[in-house]
């Protein structure tokens, strides 16, 4: 348990404290909008399109053993970070770091389900979540403590906690595989999806500076890449992503509608702190707690909004949970320079916490149950990816379609200007969320998947395990399905777990 929480937590940390971090950097280090961006999306790009490979590796070589590799690769990832003297470089190493990332986020909970009792198995998830939100709701604030002496505390935080969690997994931690797997890795597949990723965010970062030829190769060559994903995955034997995974309309419909949020939601996450610190003067420390009752809200009503899906059906909910959202992102069109945080921030940030309460635990539960338990760690593991990469979009569109460029961020009037013109973006994308939701989600699509004898409980536990991981990263990340740890030859029996 405190080693997969804690190596969750590095994921989840890196997630929330770099956003508040960002105006301190980018005056530091001289980066404008562009190199902001790259802050975030280096690490998101290869988490976002190595996720699902990092899980195939768990299962075929060793749960414990890619879960340390992830650990250390990230931990040392974050002391490069810390010790960077230069953009370029820092960006380098939040590249490894989402490698690292990839690595150690799927065996977390695949180590839990593989190694415990199945009676311990719910119980121990739970407190697995809940850890993991505190975590979630520390991160913004621990973030703003550290940057008050300096942005390099932010990237140090990790080491201590990495050598912990590789300490415990020596020590203590069994070995678990998943005897089932079968085929090779889809690392062309993995190549692939990294390449039209990173393309085509270049090109959409880039083109701020101007639509040039560096800009338009990498556009091309994005979505070559990505077209050579698509049929690829479509004629391998072992697809990295199974094509065959978007024949349920629901699955598809659910996976849509995460986009649509969490685009939205990257969008203000990676705007709203740099607006408090660049426009209305907040340091670090008030940056990071302005977004605090955001994170308790979610805490609080995450599970209750949960059973209220599994009541009454996802319909609802994931189409009035984006329009609290959207409402949230208006209410911040109050916010100026002149603004207070009582009577201006904090209505718009309950509004926007209420109506992310609302939809992180309905559409993970329509994700889940659209889908096979066969298919139920790669659902999950679609699901994570489709956010990370609508977070990883929004951040690198969002500035160009308002204007912000260049060192704007430093200008309380153009920074203003331009969140304002974000936060109507961001609020049309919430919306299309609930429109998407309201005309494509079935209200049965969570009673049709409890049906049948166990049904309703093995859907229970699944969506537990999916939408319990609180924060602002997005869903959490493929876990296997096998339930026993890897036995050795000649096993007659399930082997004793610790």
């Amino acid at each position: 348990m405190i080693a997969t929480v804690l190596g969750s937590a590095l994921a989840q940390l890196e997630a929330t404290v770099v956003n508040v971090a960002l105006p301190v950097i980018g005056r530091e280090l001289g980066a404008g909008v562009s190199g902001l961006q790259w802050v975030l999306n280096g690490y998101l790009l290869t988490l976002a399109a190595l996720i699902l490979l990092g899980g195939s590796l768990g299962d075929r070589l060793g749960r414990r053993r890619v879960f340390v590799l992830g650990t250390v690769l990230f931990t040392v990832a974050s002391g490069a970070c810390a010790a960077a003297p230069t953009l370029p470089l820092l960006v380098a190493a939040r590249v490894v770091q989402g490698v690292g990332g990839a690595l150690l986020t799927p065996g977390s909970l695949a180590m839990l389900e593989a190694l415990l009792r199945p009676q311990d198995r719910a119980k121990a998830i739970g407190a697995w979540s809940a850890l993991g939100g505190v975590a979630a709701a520390a991160g913004p604030l621990i973030s703003g403590w550290l940057v008050e002496s300096s942005w390099r505390w932010v990237f140090l935080l990790p080491i201590p906690l990495g050598v912990l969690v590789v300490l415990i997994c020596v020590a203590r931690v069994p070995e678990s595989r998943d005897p089932d797997a079968r085929g090779r890795l889809d690392v062309a597949g993995a190549a692939l999806a990294t390449l039209a990723l990173a393309g085509l965010t270049f090109a959409l970062v880039q083109a701020s500076n101007g639509f040039g030829l560096p800009v338009l190769l990498a556009a091309l060559v994005g979505l070559v890449a990505g077209v050579t994903f698509v049929v690829l995955e479509r004629r391998r034997q072992n697809p990295m992503l199974p094509p065959s995974i978007f024949a349920d309309r629901q699955f598809t419909a659910a996976n849509a509608v995460t986009f649509a949020v969490y685009a939205a939601l990257g969008g203000v996450f990676f705007l709203f702190v740099i607006f408090l610190q660049g426009a209305l003067r907040y340091s670090p420390l008030a940056a990071g707690a302005a977004s605090l009752p955001i994170t308790g809200t979610m805490l609080a009503l995450s599970s209750a909004s949960g059973a209220l899906a599994q009541r009454i059906g996802p319909r609802i909910p994931l189409t009035v949970g984006p329009l609290l959202i959207a409402a949230g992102m208006l209410l911040m069109l109050r916010i100026g320079p002149d603004s207070r945080y009582v009577p201006d921030v904090l209505p718009a940030v309950v509004v926007f916490g209420l109506g992310l309460a609302a939809v992180v635990a309905p559409v993970t539960s329509t994700v889940l149950a659209a889908a096979s338990d066969r298919h139920s760690g790669i659902a999950s593991g679609v699901n994570n990816a489709v956010a990370r990469t609508a977070q990883l979009t929004a951040i690198a569109v969002l500035p160009l379609a308002v204007g912000l460029t260049g060192s704007q961020y430093t200008d309380p009037d153009a920074l203003t200007d331009a969140f304002h013109r974000a936060m109507l973006l961001t609020a049309g994308l919430s919306v299309l969320g609930a429109l998407i939701a309201v005309t494509t989600i079935r209200a049965d699509v969570l009673t049709r998947a409890g049906q049948g004898v166990g049904g309703d409980r093995r859907h229970r536990l699944r969506t537990l395990r999916h939408h319990l991981h609180l924060g602002m990263a997005g869903p959490p990340a493929r876990v296997s399905t096998a339930e026993q740890p890897n036995r050795q030859p000649g096993a007659t029996g399930p082997k004793n777990p610790r």
